[in-house]
């Protein structure tokens, strides 16, 4: 089961990566990126609800009770992400951005710590804090230290949401379906995401030309990027994503998503025409071992809630 669940995590990281060199198609064709995001999520939610219409119309249904569920998956874990990420970046570097936002296995570590109050393995709180160091060595972060104060707190709460994508695909019940949850939090996080990317002011002529990021890239027509940014970086990748949380936990499965920086630069080397330099091979072996790291601790007993301390009875060692 276990195993199964680390392979899901693994393949859905690099899913994941291809996002953001599909999207410099789009924004090379002359889309911004607010734009490149919202066709990102209003595709892949409109081919997830039709699809599901067909062939599981079960899966649609929403309890009445699980609304406000459904709406704060939309708002936090799909547009709060792309949103306070898409923001910081305009004040703050982006490896910066990208670092905070990638600071959700810790955070995902500390909540499920302290708010669920479960003991996890050692190898889950020394694997995110690994790869969190791995990912500071691959983004440079040192090269940015000018950090704005508002641009500090978008980035912490990118992260936050992001945390809270793993902790709420973790959570869910029986009564909710999983293709059901992505399909309707995708599909609302582009009516949250309408009035800022403004589609009837979008030029549509983007997606029949063929457009080259960088020199040195590959040159690709926009509508197959866009297609591969819907299907592979976001319809298989959140399917994969929320499954493996599921079958691992969340704060496992965010450590080993952290993945998905290392292998979105190795992408955008083999198709955009990026170079991968010292800090970014030995940051990525770095984030590697953290994801190692963590993925020992699957290989334990499960977690176990923290008991509460008992006055009549003295606490006893845990082994």
């Amino acid at each position: 089961m276990r195993s199964v669940g680390l392979a899901l995590a693994f393949v859905s990281a690099w899913c994941f990566a291809f996002s953001g060199p599909m999207a410099k198609y789009l924004i090379a064709a002359g889309l911004a990126p607010i734009e490149a995001v919202w066709t990102r999520m209003a595709g892949a939610g409109l081919l997830m609800l039709a699809v599901l219409a067909v062939v599981r119309p079960r899966a649609l249904r929403i309890p009445r009770s699980r609304l406000p569920f459904f709406g704060l998956y939309a708002i936090m874990a799909v547009a709060g992400v792309q949103a306070l990420y898409f923001v910081a970046i305009t004040r703050l570097p982006v490896g910066v951005a990208l670092l905070l936002e990638f600071m959700a296995p810790v955070m995902v570590v500390a909540w499920v710590r302290l708010v669920r109050r479960v003991r996890l393995a050692r190898a889950a709180y020394l694997g995110a804090v690994v790869a969190v160091v791995g990912l500071a060595i691959v983004v440079e972060a040192w090269q940015g230290m000018r950090l704005d104060a508002l641009g500090l707190l978008l980035g912490l709460l990118a992260g936050a949401c992001c945390a809270g994508y793993f902790l709420m695909s973790d959570s869910f019940g029986d009564d909710v379906d999983p293709l059901g949850l992505i399909a309707w939090g995708m599909a609302g996080a582009a009516v949250v995401l309408m009035p800022f990317a403004r589609p009837w002011d979008m030029r549509w002529e983007a997606f029949t030309v063929t457009a080259t990021p960088a020199i040195g890239g590959q040159p690709l027509p926009v509508l197959v990027a866009y297609l591969g940014m819907v299907l592979v970086a976001t319809v298989v990748a959140y399917i994969l994503g929320v499954n493996a949380v599921r079958r691992l936990s969340a704060a496992i499965g965010a450590t080993v998503a952290s993945l998905e920086v290392i292998a979105g630069a190795i992408v955008a080397w083999a198709l955009v025409g990026e170079t991968l330099g010292v800090f970014q091979i030995v940051g990525g072996l770095i984030v590697l071992t953290g994801a190692l790291l963590a993925q020992t601790a699957t290989a334990g007993p499960a977690a176990e809630p923290v008991p509460e301390p008992v006055a009549a009875e003295p606490l006893t060692a845990q082994t």
